[in-house]
């Protein structure tokens, strides 16, 4: 995922904390139609964030500036607003970032609503976007294609802790010593060596686990489907509740250059405080518990 944002700063937001019992709806209007989305309690700084700049209009006649079928819609880049054809857009922010917040169990599924972000080489703690955001269409998994990408999301992850631990100045005598063994490309032994080193991997940092799919993702993947090669590397923040079909719509757009729609998609986006008993009752929808 691509996005570009001015700085990295630490912000103070106010808080988007509504009356007891309710909760924030937040419905984003396009010329497709409308969707309907809620904003997770568990992600609470990009939720206090996306409220603000919606209370404040930020959001109102940005594009969806970057659309790619079986994939996700992005926008708001405020570069985007009166947007000429040929103008190169995903730089724009509004001069912060927003520090990660990644939770087990908040995944991304299709109508998933998530932070974009700089790439790593210029953003390694994944801090997302000030504004920039996407909503998941993707597709739908087999058991055999969750399998296998289950085990090379699990292999590039743990290749990248080992990476860290060993460039740590404690190992350099062990990092020397791969070195020396991807210089004589004894394949046989680093391949032992990288089955063997979870528990080095531990020791530097405690709270590492090796990746897996839950249950629930590999369920959800299978029946509505979703893009699971992100997870754990951008911030799931909230979930289209109403108007899969819109997404769907969006994403279907024709594209040109740096996968811009051709006609414009512009957005108004609203804030409205319901409470939680009627959006599970008008919606079907249940909250996911706080841990």
């Amino acid at each position: 995922m691509k996005s570009f944002c001015l700085c990295c700063v630490s912000i103070l937001l106010l808080s988007c904390t509504p009356k007891k019992d309710m909760e924030y709806l937040v419905t984003i209007s396009t010329d497709h139609g409308d969707m309907v989305a809620v904003l997770y309690d568990q992600t609470p700084k990009h939720k206090a964030n996306f409220i603000k700049l919606a209370k404040d209009g930020f959001f109102d006649d940005l594009l969806f500036h970057r659309v790619i079928s079986g994939f996700m819609i992005q926008g708001g880049d405020p570069e985007s607003k009166d947007a000429s054809p040929e103008k190169r857009l995903g730089n724009g922010g509004p001069g912060y970032n927003v520090d990660a917040e990644f939770v087990p169990g908040l995944f991304h599924e299709k109508g998933a609503l998530s932070a974009a972000r700089l790439g790593d080489d210029q953003n390694p703690t994944k801090a997302s976007s000030g504004s920039q955001f996407y909503i998941v269409q993707g597709k739908t998994y087999s058991s055999e294609e969750l399998n296998q990408l289950e085990i090379n999301i699990a292999y590039g992850k743990k290749n990248q802790a080992l990476r860290e631990v060993l460039y740590q100045p404690e190992n350099q005598t062990l990092l020397n010593q791969v070195m020396e063994k991807q210089t004589a490309n004894d394949i046989e032994w680093l391949n032992q060596f990288f089955l063997a080193s979870d528990s080095l991997i531990r020791k530097a940092k405690p709270g590492y686990t090796p990746f897996a799919f839950s249950a629930e993702q590999k369920a959800t993947y299978q029946k509505l489907g979703g893009t699971p090669h992100l997870d754990s590397d951008y911030t799931v923040f909230g979930k289209v509740i109403k108007g899969l079909e819109v997404l769907d719509k969006i994403a279907a757009v024709p594209t040109g250059m740096g996968d811009r729609p051709v006609s414009d998609v512009k957005m108004q986006v609203t804030v409205q405080e319901m409470s939680r008993k009627d959006i599970e009752k008008e919606f079907g929808y249940t909250f996911p518990p706080l841990k």
